[in-house]
């Protein structure tokens, strides 16, 4: 009747760490299944129980939204915080990118400058981490130790997307050199080895090259000094700490910045990298799973358009968009997503992070440059998401559709995990698209989502990032900057805007003559000016203004009216 009665993460081919091997594990299930038949059947009954207790459960009053839960969710990430090596926690350690993000829209927001120490300092310390590839760029999964020295070396596109839009706001506030070249050397190797050339990025590189897990990466000073000058050997024994003791497997160096380097050496280093890069290169690579799945896609898409829109790297702006249309090319079939893609199959229904990510993938888009094609397409997958995922009983969305077919459980996820919670993305895009259409039904399903988790978010905040920053929205809604006016003037406004951290601020760029069919929330006026600044908070509205220093200052204001 498809009741699971047994479960697990991973199954060795033979047995190893203390683990059977498949083969005897399927063995010792067929045995269990023959013998323990009543068993199995009681346990399913109290599983399905379970399932049917772990929903979020309607109010029995509308709750009064209040920023409580955001407080207490920082306060469980001070209490954990390692100050000294970033992050939260001890080993193994993990990126956080939604907790990050939080922490910076504190600062931005309130001034909290202990959270953006706490983002600033987790993610210098990653960059200068082994979880950072220092020579091809990128982040793994997870470190194994607080130091963020040795990672489990498998790089996933869900960690790279969000932590290069991160870069991208700490280097705003903090102007330091080593988030930017990090940002950069990610952007570049998304583009190099994970993005397909139908436009589409590819999952994830494996963790191991010839049956060794971190072969690919590790390095002996003897190997490096033999490709490079006495000079160049001489900063990167010194930089990357091949002058201390093997940290891989007590047999390999793997590199991270175990001393800072001088401005003098700094073109040494760069040959040097550019020369152990190519060196390794010529090694046999990491395998790589070459599907390309849109929640995935998205998150990348996000990270990439907006590093793209803060950095005014129109290269990476552009990757983001074939990313995009190979999406809606390909995988956005009959008015529906499908979920995957590889060898020219697109299949299997799409699910709840699939259109909350691409929607919040598209509201960035729509900043870098504006489109009414991709509006339109935000519309469409909003459209869906409340016709097949919303709960329209009690608010919040089911993780599959109604469609889809029928599953022991139909969950309705609220927690951040590896990446961010469905819910909580889609309250957040949809609230910001209901701002850009004036589609009070976006909006209200937005509120309700956020209503749903609020009681758990203020009795159990931790995990609950991405739900926090919907909850803000809720609570005070961003701001809507638009810009309308002649082309050059306005694409150089907006790259200003751009470069002033406004994580609650939408900024479209409307060129004079250029656009039809705008809602009338969009459709401003063309004016005498070179461009026009339209700023809403909600149903507040200031008049229009024609003077971009006014305009700055207008948007770092958390209220006005």
């Amino acid at each position: 009747d498809g009741t699971p009665f047994f479960g697990g993460t991973y199954f060795p081919k033979t047995a190893r760490y203390g683990m059977p091997g498949f083969v005897e594990l399927l063995e010792r299930i067929a045995a269990i299944w023959r013998e323990k038949q009543p068993e199995i059947a009681q346990q399913g009954e109290q599983l399905r129980g379970v399932f049917g207790r772990v929903l979020p459960r309607a109010a029995a009053r509308r709750p009064a939204l209040e920023r409580a839960p955001v407080a207490a969710l920082l306060e469980n990430l001070r209490a954990s915080f390692d100050v000294r090596l970033g992050g939260f926690g001890g080993a193994p350690k993990f990126p956080h990118p939604t907790d990050l993000e939080l922490c910076l829209r504190a600062y931005a927001r309130a001034g909290d400058h202990q959270a953006l120490d706490m983002a600033s300092t987790t993610l210098l310390r990653m960059c200068e981490g082994g979880i950072y590839d220092q020579l091809g760029g990128g982040f793994c999964r997870y470190s194994v130790d607080a130091q963020w020295m040795i990672p489990h070396f498998e790089k996933m596109l869900y960690d790279n997307g969000p932590l290069l839009g991160l870069l991208a706001d700490v280097w705003l506030v903090k102007g330091e050199r080593r988030f930017a070249q990090c940002a950069e050397e990610t952007a570049a190797w998304m583009m190099r080895e994970m993005q397909s050339p139908e436009g589409g990025y590819y999952s994830s590189l494996d963790a191991d090259s010839e049956h060794e897990e971190g072969k690919y990466y590790v390095w002996t000073p003897e190997e490096v000094r033999a490709l490079l000058t006495a000079e160049e050997f001489a900063v990167v024994e010194m930089h990357y700490g091949l002058d201390t003791p093997p940290n891989f497997e007590e047999r390999a160096w793997h590199l991270y910045v175990a001393k800072p380097l001088s401005a003098a050496d700094e073109a040494l280093l760069a040959a040097a990298r550019a020369k152990l890069l190519a060196a390794r290169a010529l090694r046999v690579r990491p395998g790589r799973d070459e599907k390309v799945l849109v929640s995935w896609n998205a998150l990348a898409m996000r990270g990439m358009a907006h590093a793209g829109r803060v950095f005014g790297r129109d290269e990476w702006i552009a990757s983001a968009r074939r990313a995009l249309d190979f999406v809606r090319t390909r995988m956005w079939q009959d008015g529906h997503l499908v979920a995957s893609y590889k060898d020219g199959k697109a299949h299997l229904n799409a699910y709840l992070d699939d259109y909350a990510f691409l929607l919040a993938a598209l509201i960035e888009l729509l900043q870098a440059r504006f489109s009414t094609t991709d509006l339109e397409f935000a519309e469409h997958l909003a459209e869906v998401l409340l016709e097949q995922f919303e709960d329209r009983e009690v608010g919040g969305f089911f993780f599959t559709s109604r469609d889809h077919e029928t599953l022991i459980h139909r969950p309705k996820p609220g927690h951040d995990n590896a990446t961010p919670s469905g819910n909580a993305l889609a309250a957040w895009a949809l609230g910001r698209l209901a701002a850009l259409t004036g589609e009070d039904r976006y909006a209200r399903a937005a509120e309700r989502t956020v209503e749903l988790y609020y009681p758990t978010m203020r009795e159990y905040p931790g995990g609950f990032a991405a739900m926090a920053i919907a909850l803000e929205e809720a609570i005070a809604p961003p701001a809507q900057l638009v810009l309308r006016g002649e082309p050059a003037e306005l694409a150089r406004w907006a790259a200003e805007l751009a470069r002033e951290l406004l994580p609650d601020t939408t900024v479209i760029a409307l060129p004079n003559g250029g656009t039809r069919g705008l809602p009338p929330v969009l459709d401003k006026p063309e004016r005498p000016e070179p461009v026009n600044g339209w700023m809403c908070r909600g149903v507040t509205c200031l008049e229009p203004v024609a003077d971009l220093t006014e305009l700055k200052a207008a948007c770092k204001q958390p209220a006005f009216g």
